[in-house]
């Protein structure tokens, strides 16, 4: 469980506001392994002469940007999922219930459907107390740590390589990376093996958590601008080596899945590429459909898109729009090009 105290104090807070609701909520186990993986907390609720037990997704925070990586995440745990939280506004508590995804929140908000005849909903409950801002713990997961932990997801075997090359590839100083290793090695995310290396491991709970924490803390600062042009489909013939830029998040997924027709043409550049704009006649605009994201990484992905942003980074994007089609091409992009990494046979 990440941040085991907190999430437990979550757990206790969630329980003490379901009995204001009329449930018989009670704690079974933390960390129960399932099938594929593990969940935070199995719980048990009663309502009347009813009962269930759902498996718990611990999230504090919760907000449109992280909605994505927490709906994937609760997907893995079946019909049992329960979503466990601080505080849920109304109108992602609407968000939630129309995805058929239970929730209970320390405010009283909730929404339980299982199993049938039992209904509960509730939303519009405000927190006694402000919900708390969630800070990164340690170095990995703070914006210039996770430069560093990007790296190694992208490419595994950097883990083995000395700090002064890891800082290279991931455009950091030397030091961030020794702190970030061993933040991870604490975290159960790398085995230090003396003489025969360091390894990855947990792969996919380090996706997870990189994930969320991407999309709370450094792609807000990502953005260099957003434009728009008078052709919508302009973006699919752009030459992106030619303006050096790379496509992200959904025209990326476009070109890989054939699935997603993009509503946001995203690409990454080192700068604003002028002549890019000048040649599509972009013009800016706050609430335009380009957005053009500053690259934050130095090496090069080794695959057969070159044209493209690491695949690690088009999921975590596609995960952070929140939008359900963008989630079901993020799946298609893992199983296709990442999970063969993260769920090693």
């Amino acid at each position: 469980m990440d941040n085991h105290p907190d999430a437990h104090n979550l757990i206790t807070g969630a329980i003490a506001a379901a009995r204001t609701l009329g449930l018989d909520l009670e704690l079974v186990q933390i960390d129960p392994q399932i099938d594929g993986g593990r969940a935070d907390a199995r719980l048990r609720i009663r309502l009347g002469d009813q009962e269930a037990q759902y498996l718990a997704e611990v999230k504090r925070g919760l907000r449109p940007a992280t909605l994505g990586a927490a709906l994937l995440q609760l997907e893995r745990l079946g019909e049992q999922a329960l979503l466990v939280t601080d505080y849920v506004t109304p109108p992602l508590a609407d968000k939630l219930r129309e995805r058929g995804v239970a929730f209970l929140d320390v405010a009283g908000n909730a929404y339980l459907n299982r199993p049938p005849p039992m209904l509960v909903w509730v939303k519009g409950q405000r927190p006694v107390e402000k919900p708390a801002a969630v800070r990164a713990t340690g170095r990995a997961f703070q914006p210039t740590g996770m430069r560093v932990v990007f790296a190694l997801l992208c490419r595994p075997e950097l883990v083995e390589r000395p700090y002064r090359e890891i800082a290279r590839f991931a455009g950091v100083a030397h030091g961030t990376v020794g702190m970030v290793i061993v933040d991870l090695v604490q975290g159960g995310f790398i085995i230090d093996l003396d003489q025969a290396g360091r390894r990855l491991c947990n792969c996919r709970r380090l996706l997870d958590i990189w994930v969320e924490a991407y999309a709370r803390t450094l792609r807000p600062r990502l953005l260099l601008g957003r434009y728009r042009a008078p052709d919508r489909d302009w973006w699919e013939v752009v030459e992106a080596h030619a303006y050096k830029v790379q496509f992200g998040a959904e025209p990326a997924a476009a070109r890989l899945t054939h699935y997603l027709r993009p509503g946001v043409a995203t690409f990454y550049a080192e700068k604003i590429p002028a002549r890019l704009l000048a040649d599509y006649r972009l013009h800016t605009d706050p609430a335009g459909d380009i957005e053009i994201r500053k690259r934050f990484w130095t090496f090069e992905q080794a695959w057969d898109h070159p044209d493209l942003t690491p695949p690690v980074l088009i999921y975590a994007d596609l995960l952070a729009t929140g939008d359900a089609r963008c989630m079901e091409a993020a799946k298609r992009v893992y199983e296709t090009y990442l999970a063969g990494f993260f769920e090693p046979t």
